[in-house]
C-alpha cells in the first residue's frame, strides 16, 4: 500500500523517492479519505524516525532532516488536503520558552499539529512569560505549547504556567510541554 511505503520512506529518510511517490499520488486526484491516509502515514514515518533516534540509530541531524521531509511532504499534499483541512479543530499558541534558542522539536510539532487540523500561532524562540500571556489573551487558543531542550527550560515553563495562572488564563487552556529535559515528573 502507498501509505505504508510513505511511512517507510520517511522513516528511512529517502527524500527523492518520497517526494516522487507523493507527487504521483497528488496527481492521481485522490479522495479526501485517501489523502488523510497519506497524512497519517507521514506521521507514522515520523514515529519511526523518533524510534530510531531513541535507539541511537539516528542523530539530531536526522531529526532535523526528517522534520524538513515532513514539511515538504505536507506542502505537496496541501492541494488534496485543502478540503479536508478547511475546518480547524483548534488553536495552539506555540513557542520555545525564555532562555532557549532551539526550535527543532517545536517546528516538527508545529508541522504535525497543522497537518492534524490545528491553527498554530508560532511565537518563535526565547519567548518570555509575558508574551505567552499576551498571545493567550489575543488569540484565545485551546492549547499552549511550550518547547525547550535545555534543563533551564523547565523553570521557564513553570514560570510561564504561573504567569498564566496569575493572569487568570490557566484554566482556559490545555498546556503541552516538550523537549529533552521534559519527564512525566516535570509535567506535574
Amino acid at each position: 500500500m502507498i501509505d505504508e511505503k510513505v511511512a517507510q520512506l520517511i522513516g528511512d529518510l529517502e527524500e527523492e523517492e518520497l517526494l516522487e511517490v507523493i507527487e504521483e499520488f497528488v496527481s492521481s486526484s485522490p479522495s479526501e479519505e485517501d489523502s488523510k491516509k497519506i497524512l497519517a502515514a507521514c506521521q507514522k514515518g515520523m514515529a519511526l524516525v523518533g524510534d530510531r533516534f531513541e535507539s541511537g540509530e539516528y542523530f539530531v541531524g536526522d531529526l532535523i532532516f526528517a522534520g524538513e521531509l515532513l514539511t515538504e511532504s505536507i506542502d505537496l499534499l496541501k492541494p488534496v488536503l485543502g478540503n479536508a483541512q478547511t475546518k480547524k479543530i483548534g488553536k495552539i499558541v506555540l513557542a520555545t520558552v525564555r532562555g532557549d534558542l532551539h526550535d527543532i522539536g517545536k517546528n516538527i510539532f508545529k508541522t504535525m499539529a497543522e497537518a492534524a487540523g490545528f491553527e498554530v500561532i508560532d511565537l518563535g524562540i526565547d519567548q518570555p512569560e509575558e508574551m505567552f500571556v499576551q498571545k493567550v489573551r489575543e488569540e484565545n487558543p485551546d492549547i499552549v505549547g511550550m518547547s525547550g531542550i535545555l534543563t533551564l527550560s523547565l523553570k521557564s515553563m513553570k514560570d510561564t504556567v504561573e504567569a498564566l495562572k496569575s493572569a487568570g488564563l490557566r484554566d482556559s487552556v490545555k498546556i503541552i510541554i516538550g523537549g529533552n529535559p521534559v519527564t512525566k515528573e516535570s509535567c506535574e
